[in-house]
C-alpha cells in the first residue's frame, strides 16, 4: 500500500464561501448554526454522522469519519456569500420557506448577520433572474479581481486561516467548450475581452483557484470542467470537485440502475418528471438553463448500464427527463419515475417511484460534506480533480478521456477507501475469503 499523505492539521477557522445565498445556501448555513446550538442533528451528512469500517469485520473497528480523519469542526466554520439580491440569509431563508418559522426565529441573529457581497451576475446566463446587487466592474477580468479582493477581505476580517468555495447559485444556460476554454492563456485573454464564453460561474472558479482556494460546483453549469481551469488548479496545487449536487431523482437512479445491471434485468425505458416551485425551479423554466440540467441528468443511465457491453439489455432504452416549475410546491420537489424493465424470457415488468422530497434539505448536507472533504483534500496535498467525491455529484468530474463512475455503491466504496488511505489504514476489497480459510 502506498504511504498515506501527510495531512496538515485543521487549525484555525475555515471560510466556506458560497456564490448564491438562496434556498440551498441558507438551509446549509441555518443547519450548521442549529447543530452548533444543539437544536438539531446533522442528518444526511457523512462527515458528521457517517462511519468507516476498518480492518476485518471481526475486529469491530468502525469509527466516525470525523474521528478517523482531521476534518474541520463545525464550530470553526465561517460562512461568506455573494448574491445578486441584497437579502440577508435570514430574509432569504424566510422567502425560500424551506425551514419553519420557529427554527428561523431561534437562528435570526446569525442569519441576519450574514449579508451577501455584490455578485458577479448577468441575466444573459440566468434569464429568469434580474438581480440588482451586482458588481459594477466592466470587464470580466476586473470582476474576477474584485472577487479575489472579496476573498482576501473576508479571510482577514473573519480571521480565517483557509477557505473553500462551493457554487450554490442558479443553473446557468447551456454552454459547450470553446477555444476560449482550451488553455489558461486563452481563458484569461477572453476574460479581459469579456468574451461571452466566460460565464459568471467560471469567473468565481478562476478567482478561487487564483487565491489557492478549493472550488466545487453544485450546479450543472460548464464551469471548472474546462481545460484552462483544470490547468490552473494543477498549477496552483488546488483541489477541484463537481458537478451538480446529486440529491433527489438522480440519487434514486444511481441506486436503482446498478440493481438492474447487477441482476442482468433489461431496461426498455425510463421516464422521469419533476415539479418544483423554488427559485431553482423558476430558473429551470427557461429552456437554456433546463438544457444544462437535462444533459446532467441524462448522462447517468448511459454510463451505469453500459449499453455497448450489454446491447441485448440496454442497447435501445428510451430515457426522458422533464422539470416543471409549479409555484405552489415551493422547495418540496416531487419526482415521478416510470421504469419499464424486462426479465427472464423478455417478460415485461414496471417500477413506479413517487419521491416527495425537500430539495434543499437533501442538498444542504451534501454541500457541507463537499466543503469539509475539499478542505481535507487540500490539506493532504491532493490537488486537481477529486474523483473520490463523485458520490455527491450528478456529473462527476474526471480526467480527460476517463469516463465518470455513476454507480452510487462504487462511488461510496471509492470515497471510503480514500478515507482509509488518508488515515493509513488497509483498503477493503470485500473479498472475504480469508474468513473461511
Amino acid at each position: 500500500m502506498k504511504k498515506p499523505p501527510v495531512i496538515a492539521p485543521a487549525e484555525g477557522r475555515l471560510a466556506v464561501l458560497l456564490p448564491g445565498l438562496g434556498a440551498v445556501a441558507t438551509t446549509l448555513v441555518a443547519g450548521v448554526e442549529a447543530v452548533r446550538r444543539g437544536l438539531a442533528k446533522p442528518i444526511g451528512s457523512l462527515t458528521q454522522m457517517g462511519t468507516v469500517r476498518l480492518g476485518k469485520r471481526t475486529e469491530g473497528r468502525t469509527p466516525l469519519i470525523r474521528d478517523l480523519v482531521p476534518l474541520a469542526s463545525l464550530h470553526d466554520v465561517r460562512f461568506g456569500a455573494w448574491d445578486p439580491f441584497p437579502d440577508s440569509a435570514y430574509d432569504s431563508a424566510a422567502h425560500a420557506r424551506v425551514l419553519d418559522h420557529d427554527l428561523l426565529e431561534q437562528l435570526r441573529t446569525p442569519l441576519a448577520a450574514l449579508r451577501p457581497m455584490p455578485a458577479v451576475f448577468s441575466p444573459d446566463y440566468v434569464r429568469r433572474l434580474h438581480g440588482t446587487h451586482v458588481k459594477k466592474e466592466r470587464s470580466k477580468a476586473d470582476q474576477g479581481e474584485a472577487l479575489r479582493e472579496d476573498v482576501r477581505r473576508f479571510l482577514r476580517t473573519q480571521d480565517c486561516s483557509r477557505a473553500v468555495m462551493v457554487w450554490c447559485a442558479s443553473t446557468e444556460v447551456y454552454m459547450e467548450r470553446s477555444a476560449a476554454h482550451a488553455d489558461l492563456g486563452r481563458f484569461e485573454r477572453a476574460m479581459a475581452a469579456s468574451d461571452p464564453a466566460i460565464s459568471p460561474s467560471m469567473i468565481y472558479a478562476w478567482a478561487a483557484l487564483k487565491e489557492g482556494i478549493p472550488f466545487a460546483n453544485g450546479a450543472p453549469n460548464l464551469t471548472a470542467d474546462v481545460p484552462a481551469l483544470e490547468q490552473l488548479a494543477r498549477r496552483q496545487g488546488v483541489a477541484l470537485a463537481g458537478k451538480d449536487f446529486k440529491t433527489g431523482q438522480t440519487l434514486l437512479k444511481t441506486a436503482l440502475a446498478p440493481m438492474l445491471k447487477a441482476r442482468m434485468l433489461g431496461l426498455e425505458g425510463w421516464f422521469s418528471t419533476n415539479i418544483l416551485g423554488n427559485r431553482d425551479g423558476e430558473v429551470l423554466d427557461d429552456p437554456g438553463s433546463f438544457r444544462t440540467k437535462e444533459v446532467s441528468k441524462l448522462s447517468v443511465l448511459e454510463h451505469i448500464l453500459q449499453p455497448k457491453l450489454y446491447p441485448d439489455l440496454y442497447g435501445g432504452f428510451e430515457h426522458k427527463v422533464q422539470i416543471h416549475y409549479y409555484r405552489p410546491r415551493g422547495d418540496n420537489k416531487e419526482g415521478w419515475d416510470n421504469v419499464d424493465i424486462f426479465g427472464w424470457l423478455g417478460y415485461p415488468m414496471q417500477i413506479k417511484v413517487n419521491f416527495l422530497c425537500r430539495d434543499s434539505i437533501l442538498a444542504a448536507p451534501v454541500a457541507l460534506d463537499v466543503a469539509l472533504f475539499l478542505d481535507l483534500a487540500q490539506r493532504a496535498g491532493m490537488s486537481g480533480i477529486q474523483e473520490w467525491l463523485s458520490f455527491y455529484f450528478k456529473s462527476p468530474m474526471t480526467r480527460e478521456g476517463l469516463y465518470p463512475e455513476h454507480d452510487l455503491f462504487i462511488q461510496q466504496a471509492k470515497l471510503k477507501n480514500t478515507l482509509r488511505h488518508l488515515a493509513g489504514e488497509e483498503l477493503i476489497t470485500h473479498l472475504g475469503l480469508d474468513y473461511y480459510d
